[in-house]
């Protein structure tokens, strides 16, 4: 499936006519200079377009509408060269609806000391003007990211990047749609949310259908395509019969082949870009989706467990965040299932009950056909295998009744000690940030939930930014984490969201 639309990022200069022509001339050529050396430096994901120096109320107003108008356009990188009077921004910003950077740099890296003289000083004044206009960007009370730093250090452009991939998930959020195969699991609490504040804050659509609609697309599906897909299967994967009979085994897969196929058409028929299913009402499905749910989460599609419709769109939205990025290492649906309490080998085992995303796997991917206590149909087909190793982020997005919160924790992703033969799923193994007996109770006095959208290759800045710029709150659970500090944090946020409901 397409993730993401061709965004391109807009280049807005700041100046006025107070110094000439030959000034303007000036900055006019040193902002087409920057654009043109960032889009040549390889390190942003997306273009950025070059826009003539904004030097009047009028000029400011209309290009910010224009960008509200482009559906390319998912942002705009602002920059004063020169002084520019703030109040000129101030119609223009208030129409302003898509995500802004403020980039306060400067053309020249090094003061030119031998020639320096007030011709320069006046032409080159950044330390002036961004600072006039940022503060009229703050007393608005809009929502920005400031990066500073000469253009073309790799640091800062690799500050813009990333606040690019946080802006293209601020866009595509108001495009995702969650299509729900039933209801959530019964009595739990977590799972539960406000909908329609849900698509009031974040721009989702979360709809429900009866199992057996979808179901009926599944059985649609005819038996070529299952067998191609199935032949794919067994290109691609490890087959581990562990003393099956092939040809039973076969139709196992086959069963998840058909899921995957009606799945999929089905989703792309009514366009959703997430799902969820729920082991207790599975209709005339023969099998619990596992495999097809994998693959499905492997091509782009969030997914959420027992109706959790949050985290399927969380996942759908990190995986639009990474598009793209060179060696990624994965994004997926993510499940808290048991400890490992040994001193000194603290961690939590990840898992769930087979939907797991294939892009996190390290090594070899295996089929395994086993059976599951829960949901009451044959023995499901599922991908096994253990994940990468390395620092990521699990974040939890709930709902507080009075407020979303998003809780983000840095995690560092380790082998097990031992090898599991006995546990036929896809598991990965971490222990959270700043150890596992701190960041599990910060997690918990947070009301983090047992699901997590989970990724390698997002991290935490990025997520609090696209949590900022949906107005809710976030709070972070790192190496910096102390229980005392982090109980005060989450009184102060209570206060705060109160008085600003």
């Amino acid at each position: 499936m397409k993730t993401t639309k061709n965004y391109k990022f807009w280049f807005a200069t700041g100046s006025q006519d107070l110094y000439g022509d030959e000034c303007l001339q000036k900055v006019a050529e040193h902002s087409q200079i920057i654009v043109n050396e960032l889009n040549k430096s390889g390190i942003l994901p997306y273009e950025v377009v070059w826009k003539p120096t904004l030097i009047t109320n009028e000029v400011i107003r209309k290009t910010f509408n224009e960008a509200n108008a482009d559906e390319e356009c998912a942002g705009v990188i602002t920059w004063m060269h020169t002084f520019s009077p703030a109040k000129s921004w101030i119609l223009g910003l208030q129409e302003y609806r898509k995500p802004l950077l403020h980039l306060h740099t400067q053309f020249n890296e090094e003061i030119p000391y031998d020639t320096i003289d007030m011709d320069f000083m006046n032409e080159n004044q950044s330390a002036h003007g961004d600072r006039e206009y940022g503060h009229i960007v703050s007393r608005m009370e809009i929502v920005r990211k400031v990066v500073v730093g000469h253009w073309a250090a790799k640091e800062v452009q690799e500050k813009i990047a990333s606040w690019m991939r946080t802006a293209v998930g601020v866009m595509e959020s108001s495009h995702i749609r969650v299509m729900r195969i039933a209801d959530n699991m019964r009595n739990v609490a977590v799972t539960e949310g406000d909908k329609v504040e849900a698509q009031i804050r974040f721009g989702w659509e979360i709809d429900a259908y009866p199992v057996n609609e979808i179901a009926e697309a599944v059985q649609a599906v005819g038996k070529g395509d299952v067998d191609a897909l199935v032949e794919e299967y067994y290109s691609k994967y490890q087959i581990l019969l562990e003393g099956r009979d092939p040809e039973e085994f076969k139709k196992h897969v086959a069963v998840q082949a058909q899921i995957e196929i009606g799945f999929e058409r089905f989703l792309e028929e009514k366009n959703y870009q997430a799902i969820v299913t729920h082991f207790g009402d599975l209709g005339a499905l023969q099998q619990l989706p596992g495999l097809a749910i994998q693959r499905l989460m492997e091509k782009g599609y969030g997914f959420g467990g027992e109706g959790d419709w949050k985290t399927a769109a969380m996942v759908r939205l990190m995986k639009i965040m990474t598009t793209g990025k060179k060696d990624a290492k994965g994004t997926s649906f993510m499940e808290d299932y048991t400890y490992n309490l040994v001193p000194g080998k603290e961690g939590i085992l990840e898992a769930h009950m087979l939907e797991v995303c294939p892009t996190i796997a390290d090594g070899p991917i295996s089929i395994k056909v086993n059976p599951l206590s829960m949901g009451d149909r044959e023995d499901p087909a599922r991908l096994v295998f253990t994940s990468k190793t390395g620092p990521a982020i699990a974040t939890s997005l709930i709902d507080l009744g009075d407020r979303f919160r998003l809780i983000i924790n840095d995690v560092d992703c380790k082998k097990t000690e031992k090898e599991m033969p006995k546990l036929p799923v896809a598991t990965a193994f971490w222990t959270p940030q700043p150890d596992l007996a701190t960041g599990a109770e910060a997690w918990i006095l947070a009301g983090g939930a047992h699901h997590t959208a989970f990724s390698y290759d997002i991290t935490a800045e990025q997520m609090g930014d696209w949590a900022e710029a949906m107005g809710i709150e976030a709070v972070y659970i790192d190496k910096d984490t102390q229980i005392r500090n982090f109980k005060n944090e989450l009184k102060w946020n209570s206060m705060y969201y109160k008085l600003n409901k």
